[in-house]
């Protein structure tokens, strides 16, 4: 099964577009080629206040060999707050940009 987990940090203070957008490239090369990681969308919030991630993963024990005690940690140093993190199953994903339909297992987010 397919798992979305969506993460976000609340900021000690709102920040523009430019300064989100400056954050996230520091952290990005870190997700490219992760293993397991189909997409990652940075997030801002309209007001600023809010930062964080939509993680597309292949499996639930790929999502979990990132999000360790030591990530928590660096995400929290790099913006001044810890992260929270929810886990949805994803078991069809429509992408336009491959013109892709993906069905995931039918395995259980809980197994």
């Amino acid at each position: 099964m397919m798992i979305t987990v969506i993460n976000s940090i609340r900021l000690p203070e709102p920040i523009c577009v430019a300064e989100a957008r400056a954050l996230f490239l520091q952290t990005a090369p870190q997700y490219q080629q992760l293993p397991g990681l189909i997409r990652k969308v940075y997030t801002l919030s309209e007001d600023g206040a809010t930062v964080g991630g939509v993680y597309l993963w292949r499996s639930r024990e790929a999502a979990d060999a990132l999000y360790t005690p030591q990530w928590n940690a660096r995400v929290a140093e790099h913006y001044g707050a810890p992260p929270t993190l929810v886990y949805l199953e994803s078991p069809v994903v429509v992408d336009n940009i491959s013109d892709e339909l993906i069905a995931a297992d039918e395995k259980p987010l809980s197994s």
